[in-house]
């Protein structure tokens, strides 16, 4: 099953009997089998047809749309997937219960765990690796305060103070070509925010899709606290995957000298990835979701090989199976090595 990313300004997008079919200005023509896609991503001034988004609606195909710099604007979708059952129990569940106090904790373990095993993996044989070491183990020290937590927002603070000692470390791990001194998000201020945050952007809505697909609904988290317009149970999910794919793949493009500061561009908004240095980007982050890996451990597919996307999919089943139940400890977090 294919993703089909659209960023070509001024595209259109129809359908032709079983083909999608994606025309760019230039006048260059694409054709896919409606029975290949699985996503639709455009991103600015994209036009789709009626008949499109029909039988995107009728084959059950997401479309999702984004500005042109990769802010999130919303989904088309069809209905199918809605459990009623599930989600009351989901509602009752969040907010600040025993249920959502130990699901976070065992989110938020996982995440800095992964966190430091990204910094180790990325530490550069300079002088900056005695600083990054100190991150390291300024992090790990900020997890065993997880278990003593007693509200969501005592969590949250150590996973503050666990993410700013988690950024010291990842800007000694960058490439001196690109600038990056911390997280800005809106608007990214440098290049290399400027990919992380399309890539959180794009991984977000991957996992507002897994969860829409069990049923549940995306604004009722547990850890992240309810707010306006914002899908918090993606939230949640994303957690312990941002340093393993986004991040991973960013230090991947700058230290591999796959992007460079040239394929951006600087306005008053902020700096964006041009058209060809996002392409490059989006082959890097989806050959990451299709790498396949045998440390990721599911019931299912137990001791075989199983790609990041799908481990995705099996996490946000887990967690619907962890609401069925009532019972945080049948979720188990992804701790990579």
């Amino acid at each position: 099953m294919s993703y089909v990313y659209v960023n070509e300004q001024g595209s259109q997008i129809s359908v032709d009997g079983g083909y999608c079919v994606i025309v760019v200005p230039n006048g260059l023509k694409r054709l896919i089998p409606i029975e290949t896609i699985e996503y639709v991503s455009v991103f600015g001034n994209v036009h789709i047809t009626t008949p499109a988004l029909q039988m995107f609606m009728k084959n059950n195909i997401t479309v999702t749309l984004y500005s042109q710099t990769g802010g999130y604007f919303g989904r088309i979708m069809s209905n199918e997937n809605v459990n009623i059952n599930r989600q009351r129990k989901q509602f009752r569940l969040s907010g600040n219960t025993e249920f959502s106090l130990k699901l976070s904790k065992k989110i938020l373990k996982a995440k800095i765990h992964n966190q430091a095993v990204v910094l180790s993996r990325y530490c550069p044989k300079t002088d900056s690796n005695e600083n990054i070491k100190a991150s390291i183990n300024q992090i790990k020290i900020t997890a065993k305060s997880i278990d003593r937590c007693v509200s969501i927002e005592q969590l949250m603070g150590y996973e503050g103070i666990a993410a700013k000692y988690y950024f010291q470390g990842l800007s000694k791990c960058v490439s001196p070509g690109f600038k990056f001194s911390g997280r800005s998000r809106r608007p990214p201020k440098d290049e290399f925010n400027s990919m992380l945050s399309l890539g959180y952007s794009l991984l977000m809505n991957e996992l507002y899709g897994a969860a829409e697909g069990k049923g549940l609904n995306v604004y009722a988290g547990f850890l992240h606290q309810d707010r306006e317009r914002h899908p918090t149970l993606a939230s949640d999910l994303m957690e312990e995957w941002r340093s393993v794919i986004v991040d991973s793949v960013v230090l991947s493009l700058v230290n591999g000298h796959e992007v460079h500061t040239e394929g951006f561009t600087k306005s008053d908004d902020g700096i964006f990835l041009n058209s060809e240095t996002f392409k490059v980007f989006i082959r890097k982050y989806e050959n990451k979701l299709n790498t396949y890996n045998s440390y990721l451990d599911y019931e299912e597919h137990s001791g075989l090989r199983i790609s990041f996307r799908r481990a995705l999919w099996f996490q946000t089943a887990m967690l619907a199976k962890a609401i069925d139940n009532e019972d945080s400890s049948l979720y188990k977090p992804v701790y990579i090595r």
